[in-house]
């Protein structure tokens, strides 16, 4: 144990392991799409765009160019970080003790990366600061996923199919939608005849599959500047997420971590310190609508 609670040391296999199982159980984005671990250098992916149909070639027919385009898109990881201060009695604990407050630790920062990982992607903003990252750039649906639906919160399901069309027409696949809890009441509330249309959503329930559709309700789909209410489209081929299998993990006992001008032994303190590197790509932008409020 006192190797794992040493400064600079990695939390073992079996605590990643766990750590990215919470975060799959929390964010929307990894319940909807799969995840593979990514190299710190970051990696490559492509996409490949038949332009023509197969041709039908008589025997002894002349074969023509079908075509191909290649779109790259690179995944570069992202180094995120959470740290807190705790006494210095942890260093003295039992082994019991310990190993209770590091299991906690990882609860809270699993809970705090998944999150992060949607309000990043959704949004391009720094969870911490809640502006805009320059780290991360352009790279999340509210800037590269142009296609949009105006959010109607009478006919939210009229939405959708709209949302759906659009898809549609561009030669795209719909199996993920992600909702907020404001779109999810509207549909909630939509009734026929007297009767509720989604009975499964009512008194706020997250069923997982609406219509058929796999869906996951999270108030990360919502922004304070762009009022996303739900993002639709192909999450299992068009978006992919990862990370990197080694996440550091240090106890620091000395200095001013944090920067909160309070040095940790003039307080009897010792700092916890994880870090995690995540990268994420949407593969072709059109394969999504986000439907947005005004």
């Amino acid at each position: 144990m006192a190797d794992v609670l040493s400064r600079g040391t990695l939390f073992d296999p079996e605590i990643v392991s766990d750590l990215i199982d919470k975060v799959k159980g929390k964010s929307s984005l990894a319940v909807l799409s799969a995840q593979t671990p990514i190299p710190f250098n970051g990696q490559k992916e492509f996409t490949f765009t038949m332009d023509n149909e197969i041709d039908v070639v008589a025997e002894n027919g002349k074969k023509t160019h079908g075509g191909i385009s290649v779109e790259p898109v690179i995944i570069r990881p992202i180094k995120v970080e959470y740290g807190a201060r705790v006494s210095d009695e942890f260093m003295y604990s039992s082994e019991d003790v310990k190993i209770n407050i590091l299991k906690a630790f990882n609860d809270g920062f699993a809970k705090k990366v998944a999150k992060g990982i949607d309000l990043m992607a959704f949004h391009g903003i720094n969870p911490r600061t809640g502006v805009a990252s320059t780290v991360i750039g352009t790279n999340h649906f509210d800037s590269l996923v142009t296609q949009t639906v105006a959010y109607d919160a009478t006919d939210p399901d009229a939405n959708i199919e709209a949302a759906i069309a659009m898809i549609n027409g561009s030669e795209g696949e719909v199996n993920g939608l992600a909702i907020s809890p404001i779109f999810s009441s509207a549909l909630a509330k939509m009734k026929a005849n007297g009767v509720r249309l989604f009975p499964e959503l009512a008194w706020g329930a997250n069923p997982g599959m609406i219509n058929g559709l796999k869906s996951d309700i999270n108030r990360t789909v919502e922004n304070a500047t762009v009022k996303d209410r739900a993002i639709i489209g192909d999450f299992t081929n068009m978006f992919k997420w990862g990370y990197a299998k080694e996440v550091p993990f240090e106890v620091i006992k000395y200095g001013d971590p944090d920067n909160s001008s309070k040095d940790l032994k003039g307080y009897n303190q010792v700092y916890l310190r994880a870090e995690l590197y995540l990268g994420w790509g949407i593969m072709d932008s059109k394969s999504f609508v986000r439907i947005v409020e005004a």
